[in-house]
């Protein structure tokens, strides 16, 4: 995957994260590309604010991190 790719992992671990790992195709355009990628967490929507306070605030800094030229890329683990 390009989150391998882009990290030079070797074969056993690319198998690894393509199976467990997520990448949205903006996400993986971004690494392919060489552009700026911010990972940002998911916690403040699970548990960080009250709905819907905690979209918004998500939203907003999703949008700051495109206005600075970078691509956000939101984090979490789901049943993990």
């Amino acid at each position: 995957g390009a989150l391998a790719e882009a990290s030079g992992l070797g074969s056993g671990m690319k198998r690894c994260v393509s199976t467990f790992v997520r990448i949205s195709e903006e996400v993986r355009s971004a690494l392919a590309e060489r552009r700026a990628v911010v990972a940002l967490e998911s916690t403040i929507i699970s548990h960080g604010m009250p709905f819907p306070q905690n979209i918004e605030v998500a939203t907003q800094v999703e949008a700051k991190v495109r206005e600075s030229g970078a691509v956000p890329a939101t984090i979490g683990v789901i049943d993990g």
